[in-house]
């Protein structure tokens, strides 16, 4: 019998070859065949691979169709970055700046392409060649994420990170990865490379509190963005991952490490060549990396700029809000003048023999300087803004109180003469005291005296009343013209209303709470020939792209005074330089006029002047307290024609010299307008005329006097002291307008007042 065909399978066939088997001894010797398996681990996977297959399948399915769902969303809107605000003063250097993130954005064209190129070789080399995502980074983030080892993985792509930054929160989950997946695929949609690369420049953080690649490198290298070469671009690039950690002030081997990676993969991406590699690592830190300290940007306080800077970002605040003065991004020109600025310190609290040293327990100073149209171009509010952040130049306004100013208030009860129409060459008498009926605020009589009752001539012109600054003169004056006429012109001339607190007569002698600043604005008015401006430490305000934004405080300016009243009103206070409390302050290398105020007890010495186009504010005094400053340095009795006007002489001195536009000359006064204002004397029936300093009176009273003089219809006589008539004494009308008369050269007063005792200089200066 022939033997049985062979059988071949057929190609094609998915029969199983039979299972090899093995033989064992079983009892009674016979032999048992099994099927050979992968144990019994394997056989389950074996068995339930078609479930674990689906069910990876369907998870697949949910992450992609979730992937594109989000994909198709429209992107929320970014964070706002905050950017640093600049401070400029008016020359455009940098003054200061206001940051809760240091950030300044740049346009991706002023970025170097050594350094793009060390960023995208370091972070995402196929940046400009693939989509937003990196799917085997992806997959083997995912693998060991599952797996449990070690923390979430990142796998980030360029794209992937800016919108970590931009639009989502720094936890790390998985849902929030998914998140990330998705809104770069959006966002690669929506934006270009090159946008997305210019704005992930400018959002991540680099370190030294410097957020963007600008603000980077200034913190590191003191330089713009644009001017850095190879070492600068691949320091900052190994500096990504580890901002804090690699910065070279703290760990310069880290950061050694860190920055040969970054020039290692431009090596491999072909952007430089290894020998340029060498000679970057070869380059030590200290050739091109500042100090933190050097890049913090601290504002430098050696000028006393702080408490400008500070004045102006409660404006910023008042006007903007925190938010967007600090992280705005704003740009701001401000009106201070830095070598004025430094000129007003060093005066105050310099190492000049006359400035002043509260910190060794010397009286506080402040100094305001404003131009003819109101800028504010120098302001010192105290020594060391670090243990006093209290602004004196500001008053209230500044953290303080404000401070009485004295006679420097007889200026605005001038100007209010004047302005009324009545002859600043009326004369009145001057005794040692007088009273007013209800001069007080409680109806009581107001008594006054001169400063510490030094001697003048018996009579007196308003000219000389101002000169030597004779309180019984104004006392009268304010008498006839009324404390509300004398408020409203103050107010004209920028006080605060609320500080005036009362129309009372004694204001005039300086009762009221003002700021070196206000008086400064005042004084102003007349230098401008009687225009006020408002003070202002801001000139513009921008975005950070220069969109311009509305000031904090408006330029306002109002006539308060015509030209020529101005000029008269500037001729009477050239006198208190000339000849009268405030001749230390002359001698500066041009015309100037001012005047001088002491309070009581000497606790506030001021000195206020102006040429035609600068005015300065001096004030001097205990800055807690209303201590008197006599006895300061020797002097019996300190007051404004002694520390102060010599303190204003010698900032004006060096300003002038500094920047000459500030000298000018005051128009010239030919002739004073108006009507006399002085009453007759009692039984007198002639006025007192006009001239400097002379009289000339018939007296039918039959009590008189040497040492008294009654004024108006109140008989009241005594030995050393003149009773006013309050109410009762009536002033001329004031006249429309001036006399007429044919303009002629007045010449010059005299140097000294006739009748006047020669060892009398000033009274209440």
């Amino acid at each position: 019998m022939a033997p049985p065909a062979t059988t071949r399978p057929r190609r094609g066939s998915t029969r199983p070859a039979p299972a090899k088997t093995r033989t064992r001894t079983g009892g009674r010797g016979r032999r048992r065949s099994a099927p050979v398996t992968g144990g019994r681990a394997g056989g389950r996977l074996w068995r339930w691979r078609r479930w674990l297959f689906a069910v990876g399948l369907l998870g697949f399915a949910v992450v992609a169709a979730g992937l594109y769902y989000l994909s198709q969303i429209p992107l929320p809107t970014p964070r706002p970055l905050q950017q640093t605000t600049f401070v400029y003063d008016d020359s455009g250097n940098v003054l200061a700046t206001f940051s809760e993130q240091n950030r300044v954005n740049v346009p991706l064209s002023e970025v170097p392409p050594v350094v793009i190129d060390a960023v995208i070789s370091t972070e995402d080399r196929h940046f400009f060649t693939e989509g937003a995502l990196n799917p085997v980074s992806i997959v083997r983030a995912f693998l060991s994420d599952v797996r449990g080892s070690g923390n979430l993985q990142g796998a980030s792509t360029i794209t992937q990170q800016y919108v970590k930054q931009t639009y989502l929160s720094p936890q790390r989950t998985l849902t929030r990865k998914i998140k990330e997946a998705a809104l770069a695929i959006r966002l690669a949609r929506a934006d270009s490379k090159q946008e997305i690369l210019q704005n992930y420049l400018n959002t991540i953080y680099w370190g030294r509190g410097a957020y963007g690649v600008q603000a980077a490198a200034q913190a590191y290298f003191g330089q713009n963005v644009s001017q850095l070469g190879l070492p600068e671009a691949s320091l900052l690039a190994g500096l990504i991952r580890d901002p804090d950690g690699a910065d070279p002030a703290h760990d310069p081997v880290q950061a050694r490490i860190n920055q040969t990676d970054t020039l290692k993969a431009m090596v491999r991406d072909r952007q430089i060549t290894a020998e340029q590699a060498t000679d970057v690592e070869a380059l030590p830190f200290s050739k091109y990396v500042i100090s933190p300290l050097a890049s913090s940007g601290a504002a430098s306080d050696t000028a006393g700029e702080a408490y400008f800077i500070a004045a102006v970002r409660q404006e910023l605040y008042a006007k903007y809000g925190q938010q967007v003065t600090d992280g705005g991004g704003l740009r701001v020109t401000t009106t201070l003048d830095p070598t004025l600025q430094s000129e007003a310190y060093n005066t105050m609290y310099g190492q000049n023999a006359d400035s002043l040293d509260p910190a060794a327990g010397e009286p506080s100073g402040a100094l305001v300087s404003i131009d003819d149209n109101g800028a504010v171009k120098a302001l010192v509010g105290g020594q060391d803004y670090s243990t006093s952040t209290v602004d004196l130049a500001l008053g209230a306004a500044g953290g303080g109180s404000g401070r009485q100013a004295g006679s420097t208030f007889k200026a605005f009860m001038l100007a209010e003469v004047i302005k009324e129409g009545y002859s600043v060459d009326s004369v009145f008498p001057a005794p040692p005291e007088v009273v007013v009926p209800g001069g007080n605020s409680d109806g009581s009589p107001w008594t006054v005296t001169n400063y510490e009752d030094e001697t003048v001539p018996p009579h007196l012109s308003l000219v000389d009343a101002t000169a030597l600054s004779v309180n019984t003169v104004y006392a009268q004056v304010v008498e006839r013209i009324g404390a509300a006429n004398l408020d409203t012109m103050a107010e004209a001339l920028g006080i605060n209303p609320s500080e005036l607190a009362g129309a009372y007569l004694s204001q005039v002698l300086g009762t009221a709470d003002v700021s070196p600043l206000e008086m400064a604005a005042a004084y102003a008015t007349f230098a401008d020939g009687g225009v006020y401006h408002t003070p202002l430490l801001i000139t513009k305000v921008t975005t950070a792209n220069g969109t311009p934004l509305p000031l904090p405080v408006t330029p306002q300016s109002r006539v308060v005074l015509t030209a020529a009243q101005a000029a008269q009103e500037t001729y009477v206070l050239q006198q208190v330089v000339l000849r009268g409390t405030g001749v230390a302050a002359g001698g500066v290398g041009g015309e100037v006029a001012g005047k001088t105020g002491t309070t009581q007890f000497a606790s506030d010495a001021w000195f206020i002047g102006f040429t035609p186009n600068l005015t300065t504010a001096v004030w001097m005094g205990y800055a807690n307290s209303t201590q008197s400053m006599d006895g300061f340095r020797g002097e019996a009795d300190v007051q404004g024609g002694t520390i102060p006007a010599e303190l204003w002489h010698n900032y004006m001195a060096a300003a002038l010299a500094s920047e000459p536009q500030y000298v000018g000359t005051f128009p010239p006064v030919y002739y004073f307008g108006g009507v006399p204002l002085s009453p007759p004397l009692v039984g007198s029936s002639v006025l007192f005329p006009l001239g400097l300093g002379t009289t000339t009176t018939t007296s039918t009273s039959s009590t008189t006097s040497t040492t008294s003089t009654t004024v108006g219809t109140s008989s009241t006589t005594a030995r050393t002291s003149t009773t006013l008539g309050g109410s009762t004494t009536t002033r001329p009308a004031a006249p429309t307008t001036t006399r007429p008369t044919t303009p002629t050269s007045r010449p010059p007063p005299p140097t000294t007042v006739p009748g006047a005792t020669p060892t009398t200089s000033r009274a209440n200066p």
